[in-house]
């Protein structure tokens, strides 16, 4: 007698697949360990820069874990659909950093939030429109985006092999900080290339764990923020008073323009990386009007803007695990940090070299996604020129000497030089709407025509 019940998807690499909670959990920790220590960092650096006070810092860290949780939720279960419905997981965002400082210096957190909540305004009206403007992000454009995030991560991951930004340690650059990250990096890649199934498919998970070791081994941990942080906490309402000085919420508004393109990038680079596939329009549509609900409400409880991760995104490309179920387990699991800031101390304790040996080789992954997009148009001499200049211009302006830029607009400077992402998005997305489109036939017709003459 045959069942009429209808057998469960319980695979790791459909999207509707429901594995099992074992069979999950590894996949979900090997995400949360990618965006963690990212996700508290800005809120970490804001308040050193502007000298908030303890309390203060601790509500600026724990809301990160609460956005971070109600983020990538919102993406996993669409509501009204606001939401992209993939495996995407969202966190406070690297990107903001130049601009929240500038910020906060001149005009106070306050204003930092009153910026961020009408950011997340225009983010929504970009998400509701971008089904008629996305003509204008093919996938040579958005690769560009993946692209440059991809080589602007680079700098993030070796500083963290060589023991993080804080150059004042003594150690800071130390052999065993090297060693460290390289032994962490050898056993990813070992486990990727040789492992086989649950192996293979939990390799950071794995060098993360095995460079722990090493570093407990080597007296480089320090147990002091678990035994400092509390038990228990609750997300604040309002905080801080929201304020909107001109000059802050046109330069916040301009960058959440910009990181709702970078958005476009990121949850393309999810579907080609992890389904081979390019995203909908609904999805692009719903991941963007998701990011500026998010950090509207983050504004609200004191929670800094928010975007989708690229080493996570580095991640499914890697991995193919596109289950649902697993980003959902990753948001409980830093929801429930927000409420114990213990557990999120715990895995803020993880050494930076072993994070950064964990991660170039997804931040690697993430350039080569970048690069499929862009093979996917012509290689004609117009579109090669549009992509090397923006990668040229973008990478070049945050490379050189700061005298460089000193006679420009300090607005100009906030904006354009502080992230290569910006730069390269903006040039690439102007040169491909004025530069007339030519095949490469039509290029070659026209140097056919030429040698004719």
């Amino acid at each position: 007698m045959k069942s009429n019940q209808t057998p469960v998807n319980s695979s790791l690499f459909s999207m509707e697949g429901k594995p099992s909670l074992g069979t999950a959990m590894p996949m979900s920790l090997q995400h949360l360990l990618a965006m963690i220590v990212g996700n508290v960092l800005p809120a970490l650096v804001l308040s050193g820069a502007i000298d908030l006070a303890a309390e203060q810092r601790i509500q600026l860290v724990q809301a990160s874990m609460f956005i971070a949780a109600i983020a990538t939720l919102l993406q996993s279960f669409p509501i009204f659909n606001i939401g992209a419905k993939l495996p995407v997981i969202m966190g406070v965002s690297f990107a903001y950093i130049p601009t929240i400082l500038a910020i906060g210096v001149k005009f106070g957190i306050g204003a930092i939030f009153g910026a961020q909540f009408v950011g997340g305004i225009v983010a929504f009206i970009v998400g509701i429109f971008i089904k008629k403007i996305r003509k204008y992000f093919p996938p040579m454009v958005a690769g560009t985006v993946v692209f440059t995030i991809g080589l602007s991560l680079y700098k993030v991951a070796v500083n963290y092999m060589a023991g993080g930004f804080q150059a004042t340690d003594p150690r800071y650059g130390g052999l065993v900080y090297w060693g460290i990250a390289l032994l962490t990096l050898a056993v990813v890649l070992i486990c990727n290339m040789f492992g086989k199934g649950y192996i293979k498919l939990a390799a950071i998970l794995i060098g993360i764990i095995v460079g722990y070791v090493a570093s407990l081994a080597a007296g480089i941990i320090t147990f002091d923020a678990i035994g400092n942080a509390s038990w228990f906490t609750l997300p604040s309402i309002l905080p801080y008073k929201l304020e909107f000085p001109l000059a802050a919420v046109a330069t916040m508004a301009v960058m959440f323009v910009v990181n709702s393109v970078q958005a476009v990038g990121d949850l393309s680079g999810t579907t080609v990386g992890g389904m081979d596939r390019e995203a909908t329009d609904e999805e692009l549509s719903g991941g963007i009007k998701a990011n500026g609900v998010v950090s509207l409400v983050g504004s609200l409880i004191g929670a800094l803007p928010t975007a989708t991760y690229s080493q996570n995104v580095g991640i499914v490309a890697m991995t193919k695990v596109v289950s649902l179920s697993v980003v959902r387990i990753t948001a409980v699991m830093i929801f429930i940090a927000g409420f114990i800031p213990k557990f999120g101390a715990v895995m803020t304790s993880i050494p930076q070299c072993v994070i950064g040996g964990a991660t170039i080789s997804v931040f690697a992954q993430i350039t080569m996604t970048g690069m499929r997009l862009i093979i996917q148009d012509e290689l004609s001499v117009r579109n090669t020129t549009i992509v090397g200049l923006g990668i040229a211009l973008g990478m070049g302006i945050t490379q050189i000497n700061p005298a460089g830029l000193q006679y420009l607009p300090g607005w100009f400077t906030m904006v354009f030089a502080s992230s290569p992402v910006v730069l390269a998005t903006t040039v690439v997305f102007i040169l491909n709407i004025i530069l007339p489109k030519k095949t490469i036939a039509e290029e070659k017709a026209e140097r056919d025509a030429i040698e004719k003459k």
